[in-house]
């Protein structure tokens, strides 16, 4: 039996945020959309969290994503970015779990790029590039955020195919003892 999701993947960002959107159907996956959230002009750092989950839950409402793959913030020398990025993230993590999205998983950036192109350390570019030969569709976007939440969302399809303990996020032991309730004793 192939299961059908709708997997929204998002890039976080006070500055931009990205989100792309694939539906995956077994092995079989889609391009559905992408898109850009651009924060620049705005100063206020709550207004800003407010733009996210508006937008987020806009998405949700015209895709009905069941599934939510997000970056994980990385850890870098200022923690007042990874602070603002922590806080993008939740904002856009409530918005969609408010709008239906039944699972999130959090990948490293690098877990992404090695995902698609193979090679933790990718460019942008090259990201862009393996995404539309994957997906068999020219990807315009002025913005490679949008190409990076496009990629974190097929790298949650790519992990969906990993038999039960291989992937990282919700397989495993955990996962396999709540699928198979008394098998183990």
């Amino acid at each position: 039996m192939n299961e059908s999701h709708i997997i929204l993947g998002i890039d976080p960002g006070t500055l931009l945020l990205g989100f792309g959107i694939v539906r995956s159907e077994g092995k079989k996956v889609e391009y559905v959309d992408m898109g850009v959230l651009d924060l620049r002009k705005e100063k206020d750092a709550y207004v800003k969290l407010q733009a996210i989950y508006d937008c987020i839950s806009e998405v949700c409402k015209s895709y009905h994503p069941d599934l939510l793959a997000i970056e994980s913030p990385f850890y870098g020398k200022n923690a007042q970015v990874v602070l603002k990025l922590g806080r993008a993230q939740g904002a856009a993590i409530i918005a969609a779990l408010e709008n239906g999205v039944a699972s999130v998983t959090e990948y490293a950036p690098r877990k992404a790029k090695e995902a698609i192109v193979g090679n933790g350390a990718a460019s942008k570019e090259q990201v862009q590039m393996m995404l539309e030969k994957t997906l068999g569709t020219k990807l315009e976007s002025r913005h490679l955020d949008a190409t990076d939440a496009l990629a974190i969302a097929l790298c949650h399809h790519f992990e969906l195919q990993k038999p039960v303990g291989l992937s990282g996020g919700k397989g495993g032991w955990e996962q396999f003892l709540k699928d198979n309730p008394g098998r183990i004793v």
